[in-house]
């Protein structure tokens, strides 16, 4: 496993649309449950703009940069310089990883893919990992493809075995081992903390 694919071993994306408390609380005790990476996803329905979302992007950069976690945005490219993001994660209708990479040439870049379709058009020497999924079905998400399970994981680490993969859409504790015995370098996830009532107890289970 490379260095990047072990600190991408638990990696937990929020957005305060996905909190029913303050996100700054669950991310602060998320890191000390033992997450090794974050993505700030300010999307969605009930989700913030403009000032608002800048500034809880920068409360959460902060406690990231303080704890030695990395620090992803998603799609939103021009939150990576004000937040001093340590990467940035698109999907396939997002910005092109190429221009990204152009842009942001030090940057940490990763891409969703989903199917083989996808894969034959994503631009992978413009990324540095990988986000397999939706590997189980997710009602976070409203608009993800219909799950495609491990073995698409095994397919990409196959295919693909220096890029790390992340599993993302719909890991829980009870199915995250299936993921990483696929061959995952790592495991991402909302909802699976964000509506913990014990964070600590369910990172040690991811």
């Amino acid at each position: 496993m490379t260095d990047l694919g072990k600190r991408l071993r638990k990696y937990f994306i929020m957005g305060s649309q996905n909190c029913d408390r303050d996100p700054v609380e669950i991310l602060t005790e998320a890191i000390q449950g033992g997450i090794t990476a974050f993505q700030f996803r300010e999307k969605g329905p009930g989700s913030l703009s403009g000032h608002a979302k800048l500034d809880l992007g920068k409360k959460l950069r902060t406690i990231c940069e303080h704890n030695g976690v990395l620090f992803f945005i998603n799609d939103d490219i021009d939150l990576v310089t004000p937040l001093g993001a340590d990467g940035i994660h698109v999907g396939q209708d997002d910005t092109s990883v190429q221009y990204i990479r152009e842009r942001y040439p030090n940057k940490i870049i990763g891409l969703s893919v989903s199917n083989y379709e996808e894969l034959t058009q994503s631009h992978l020497e413009s990324v540095d990992y990988i986000g397999a999924g939706a590997i189980f079905s997710t009602a976070t998400k409203k608009d993800a493809n219909r799950p495609v399970g491990v073995e698409w994981i095994k397919f990409l680490k196959h295919r693909y075995p220096d890029i790390p993969v992340v599993g993302i859409g719909g890991i829980t504790v009870q199915n995250a081992q299936l993921v990483i015995d696929a061959g995952a370098d790592g495991v991402s996830f909302i909802s699976a903390l964000t509506e913990a009532s014990n964070i600590q107890a369910v990172l040690e289970k991811l």
